[in-house]
């Protein structure tokens, strides 16, 4: 069976219901990380998980050297239209190596982790992008708060985008928050289903993976 990431953010309708996190929304959130940071200038950098690029571009046109990996193709065929001399984009799955003390930051946004069915592939993943990094270099990893999201989660939501309609549920149980989004289109014979399903790593959780890779 096909994982939930790759079916859903491989979908127009994934990309049609979060349209508003959009190149600006992005942008200025990256100019703030930036001057929070103080990165050296023209230093190398990683986004994992960079679906179309939004974040890497921004990194790029600041004036860094930017490499964006993300297991969708559609997204990196998207991405790659944007390639420059310091911008380059890679289908490539996280738990599996790449490069290796190569960048001083990496970057992993909008809670892009935590998708795998075991611990053991998370740490693959950590693995993959602590190995990416120089001896002094720096993951920053932007994730859900576990305790809040359990707090305010809104069972239900109804959103309409165009001629799209939405059906958003939302649950969780002891280790995962799930949401389901029933699809309705006028170009469907019938609704479309997908569920997301995103682990519950504290900032303990995050602690011992980083703390085993020597983080």
């Amino acid at each position: 069976e096909k994982a939930w990431y790759k079916a859903w953010f491989n979908s127009p309708f994934y990309h049609k219901l979060y349209f508003e996190r959009d190149d600006k929304e992005a942008a200025a959130f990256i100019k703030q990380l930036i001057a929070h940071l103080q990165p050296t200038p023209g230093c190398r950098m990683l986004d994992v998980a960079c679906g179309k690029g939004r974040h890497s571009k921004t990194l790029a046109s600041l004036g860094f050297d930017v490499t964006g990996i993300d297991i969708s193709p559609e997204s990196i065929e998207a991405a790659k239209k944007f390639e420059s001399t310091h911008l380059s984009f890679f289908v490539h799955d996280m738990r599996l190596p790449f490069y290796s003390n190569y960048f001083s930051f990496a970057f992993n946004f909008f809670t892009s982790f935590g998708y795998f069915n075991t611990r053991r592939e998370h740490d693959d993943a950590i693995r993959t992008i602590c190995k990416s990094l120089q001896p002094s270099g720096k993951f920053i990893i932007d994730y859900l708060n576990v305790h809040f999201a359990e707090d305010h989660l809104e069972p239900t939501a109804f959103k309409q985008i165009g001629d799209t309609y939405y059906d958003i549920h939302r649950w969780h149980d002891t280790t995962h928050f799930y949401k389901k989004i029933i699809v309705h289109d006028p170009s469907l014979e019938a609704p479309l289903s997908f569920v997301e399903k995103v682990a519950k790593f504290t900032l303990g959780d995050f602690t011992d993976m980083l703390s085993y890779q020597g983080m």
